[in-house]
């Protein structure tokens, strides 16, 4: 880190000086590391909001102006030129691989799509009806006791195959789930297909047809998964780096990861969108939403709209928007009510002072979902297709963390608001009124 200058900070007339380290792009960050030995004070900071947790050399974000690149490319142009293997091979590697090692990197991800046969096993121990994502956090963190050849964190073989296991095996599980929550047999991996098309093969084809893998559907799931490949220190890549600090071997970092994706403000974000529009039902019903999402008496809330980081356009939708239109063509579904809500809610998003004040822009999970229904998946398995795809960043900044030298084991403190020390029973004597 390149120390930039230097800050001031005054508690109690005494004053402390604090690194200030330069970014190559973005905000500098302030180095506290030695605040509390020096001042006994830490700092509160609610969700990290204003925490830079790490350093990190993988994804840039830049909300004001709508900007998402990795390792210095920008996502429109990975999402146009690119497929997702590359895209992983870039987030792991650091850069675009040449024709050579890309086809050497395709067989080497193609050599583990199959999972240990004791691991279909498994499945039969859950509900039918239980959520794809409990049946994708137990069988990703089982894969530890299954591939003991690759737990050595130490070892950077032994991580590099272990990454490799994770970001293949993450579809053939995913495809798995899905099947056995619709009781149709599963699909073994099949090598000579593309990453999406061969999980588009695994969750689609059934062994009484032949089932045909349409271009247009296998370049929208690549889009979707490049799109959502990474996304900088977001909840679950947190949670993966947290985990991963205390030496935690990969496979139980990336559950953790799928555990934290799995809740509704993170990775359930596209179901809870989708659901919503069809909830408007009709785009002659949205004005009265609209009035709706701005009356804080009321409970409804436009999903979809508006990012923790984005205070602009995300430009994952803007891409998603025109993949949106092209599937819904192909399908043959030219006027897709719910599709006609998600212009009509955009439109007025774009134009409406409360929506602008309030920088609410239509975010990635505003067409996800839309799409993701038109190629026949159930909203249960949008969040399963969000960790497929998150399983390339989660590896990538799991790698980061443990070459990184100054990373240490997470701990967080707290502004601790409690009891003072109290005195065993002084109080039983008292009747118990509860």
């Amino acid at each position: 880190m390149k120390k930039n200058h230097s800050a001031t900070l005054t508690i109690n007339n005494k004053s402390y000086l604090l690194p200030i380290y330069k970014a190559s792009e973005g905000s500098d960050v302030i180095d506290i590391t030695k605040l509390y030995a020096e001042s006994n004070h830490f700092t509160y900071d609610p969700g990290f909001t204003s925490t830079a947790s790490c350093q990190s050399n993988i994804t840039f974000i830049d909300g004001e102006k709508g900007i998402l690149r990795y390792r210095g490319y920008d996502i429109e142009e990975l999402a146009k030129k690119s497929d997702f293997i590359e895209v992983t091979n870039l987030l792991i590697y650091g850069d675009l691989p040449n024709k050579r090692q890309l086809n050497k990197y395709y067989k080497l991800i193609s050599k583990h799509t199959m999972v240990h046969e004791q691991l279909l096993k498994f499945f039969n121990g859950f509900r039918r009806d239980a959520h794809p994502m409990a049946m994708m956090v137990g069988v990703m963190g089982a894969l530890s006791a299954f591939y003991q050849d690759s737990l050595d964190i130490n070892d950077p073989h032994q991580r590099m195959t272990a990454s490799r296991r994770i970001i293949a095996k993450a579809s053939t599980i995913g495809a798995m789930a899905y099947k056995y929550s619709i009781g149709q047999p599963f699909v073994q991996p099949d090598n000579n297909l593309s990453y999406s098309e061969n999980f588009l093969n695994m969750c689609f084809s059934v062994p009484a047809e032949k089932y045909k893998i349409s271009k247009v559907m296998s370049d929208a799931m690549d889009t979707i998964l490049i799109l959502h490949a990474d996304h900088e220190q977001n909840a679950s890549t947190s949670t993966v780096r947290l985990a991963g600090s205390s030496g935690a071997n990969p496979f139980a970092c990336v559950a953790a990861g799928v555990a934290s994706l799995w809740g509704p403000a993170h990775g359930g974000a596209n179901q809870a969108a989708l659901e919503m529009l069809e909830t408007i039902g009709n785009k002659k019903n949205v004005p009265n939403f609209i009035k709706r999402a701005k009356d804080k008496n009321d409970p409804f809330r436009l999903m979809g709209f508006g990012h923790r980081v984005y205070k602009n356009y995300d430009p994952r939708a803007k891409i998603l928007k025109q993949t949106c239109k092209k599937v819904l063509k192909h399908i043959g579904i030219n006027k897709d009510p719910v599709l006609d809500v998600a212009m009509e809610l955009e439109k007025i998003a774009l134009k409406d002072k409360y929506f602008i004040d309030k920088k609410l822009y239509p975010n990635v999970d505003f067409y996800s979902g839309i799409i993701l229904r038109a190629m026949g998946f159930p909203p249960e398995m949008f969040t399963v297709i969000f960790s497929i795809a998150r399983s390339s960043g989660w590896t990538a900044h799991w790698h980061e963390m443990i070459e990184d030298p100054v990373q240490k084991i997470g701990r967080p403190r707290q502004l601790y608001s409690g009891n003072k020390k109290s005195v065993y029973g002084k109080k039983r004597s008292t009747k118990n009124t509860r």
